[in-house]
Parts: structure tokens; sequence; C-alpha cells
């Protein structure tokens, strides 16, 4: 079907736009038409006004701390945590074979391990709701710190994953407060 049908527009052809409203030439709030670019009462976000800094939008929710400007904090907080333990579990899988090839003798205790950690880290990505999954995760980081004793490689990602881990609860505590 190529041509036009009732009851849908022509793609060539875009809505007419509505007419714009008459503006009176003067200032903004004179008589005329309101300005539609001032901001009128009841409308916009609610401001705080707080007595000890003045009228306008205060710098604090109230006992919580800070304003972060993300609509949900906890949510994006837990992303971040998420985010990196499922990045440290995928690399840690990708590790296997490439320190297998090159790292010399990579036994199966430190697969397992490697293996283990991975797992345990997909997992505690699943559990970042409950607040103990950032303890979980800082032990996490400090059992694959001890996985190095079975090759010096594991060590390696321990330490990059510690510091990462180390910036993300930076991050919770700088955002939640």
């Amino acid at each position: 079907m190529t041509g036009p049908t009732p009851g849908r527009p022509h793609p060539d052809r875009r809505p007419a736009d509505p007419p714009e409203p008459a503006r009176s030439a003067g200032p903004a709030g004179s008589a005329g038409t309101p300005d539609r670019t001032a901001p009128t009462a009841g409308t916009g976000p609610a401001q705080d006004t707080d007595p000890a800094v003045g009228s306008g939008t205060s710098d604090r929710t109230g006992p919580a701390g800070r304003r972060s400007g993300l609509r949900n904090p906890e949510a994006a907080v837990r992303g971040l945590g998420a985010g990196t333990l499922g990045l440290e579990a995928l690399v840690l899988l990708l590790a296997i074979q490439p320190i297998r090839l090159v790292g010399g003798h990579f036994g199966g205790a430190a697969i397992a391990a490697t293996v283990a950690l991975a797992v345990a880290a997909v997992l505690l990505a699943g559990l970042m709701r409950r607040p103990w999954a950032w303890s979980a995760g800082t032990v996490l980081q400090g059992l694959l710190l001890l996985a190095g004793l079975l090759h010096w490689s594991l060590f390696g990602l321990g330490v990059i994953f510690a510091l990462v881990w180390a910036y993300a609860l930076h991050v919770r505590r700088v955002i939640l407060g």
C-alpha cells in the first residue's frame, strides 16, 4: 500500500501547529496575556524554605543531608554496586584461559577458586537490595586477594577490584550519606 489511507495522515505532511497566542509588547506580568516562560505560583518543583539559609531552595533535604540530584539515589548506588560485581565476575571468568596459557602454573584449585568467586560476585550483584550485601562485597574482595596465594595474577586482580570496590563504597557514602 503506497498511498494515504483514511484515518492516517500522509507521511510527507505534518499536522498543523496550533496557532500562537498573541503576546503583549509590554514586560512580563503586565496587562495582556500572561508570560508562559515566567514561573507561576504552585507550579514546578517544590521549593524548601529554610529560615537559616534564606528563601529559595535549600541545600538540604532534611536529616538525610545533601541533595544528590538523582531521582532515586538508592537505586543508582545499588546499580553501581551490582555493575561493579558483575564486571568483576566477567573479568574473573574471562581471565582463566589467558592466565593458564601465559601466567605459568594455574592449577585446579586456582581455577575452582576463581569460578567460585565469580559465582559469588554474580549472586551478590543480584542481592544488592540487602544492606549486608555491601559488607559481603567487601569480604569478597578480601577473598580475591587471598586467592592471590594460589596464583599471583589473582592477587593483581584482587588489588584492582579492591580499589574499584573502595571507590564504589566512597560514592555510596557521598550519595547516601
